[in-house]
């Protein structure tokens, strides 16, 4: 695992969603813990748990190269001194796409984090197809944090 240290669960979250953006499997897997019990949920897939499978499942997504584009949205933020939860809404979008083609493809994500040693680290990513009334037009409020 990579030496990167992410000093606050945003960190964390945001250098996930860079990794996912690139196809970078190693700085993908930088930003989970190395834990055992780590557990990932692909949108309509099974879960995974462990960083073997999850590795494995990122690998074969990310085997076409970068072709997506996310746009985060509606963050929830729940966070303690040791561990935060965040709900977001993923807005893909695929390159090679024409504008009238260019609907995000909504998904609900809840992305755990755990402050460890190494600083935070991913230890729960669920993502679920986002009903389709949530396909609202999205707000650019600043995100809603929970303590």
């Amino acid at each position: 695992m990579s030496g990167r240290n992410f000093p606050t669960a945003q960190d964390a979250e945001n250098a996930f969603y860079e990794a996912l953006e690139r196809c970078d499997l190693e700085a993908m897997m930088a930003v989970w813990a190395e834990d055992e019990e780590i557990i990932c949920v692909h949108p309509t897939g099974p879960r995974l748990t462990g960083p073997d499978q999850i590795r494995e499942s990122w690998a074969r997504i990310f085997s076409g190269g970068p072709r997506a584009r996310v746009h985060i949205t509606s963050q929830v933020a729940i966070s303690g001194m040791m561990l935060a939860v965040h709900s977001v809404h993923e807005n893909f979008t695929i390159e090679g796409q024409t504008r009238s083609d260019a609907v995000p493809l909504p998904v609900v994500a809840t992305n755990v984090y755990l402050r460890t040693a190494a600083g935070w680290r991913m230890i729960v990513h669920h993502a679920s197809p986002a009903p389709a009334q949530t396909q609202s037009a999205p707000r650019e409020a600043p995100p809603k944090l929970l303590h």
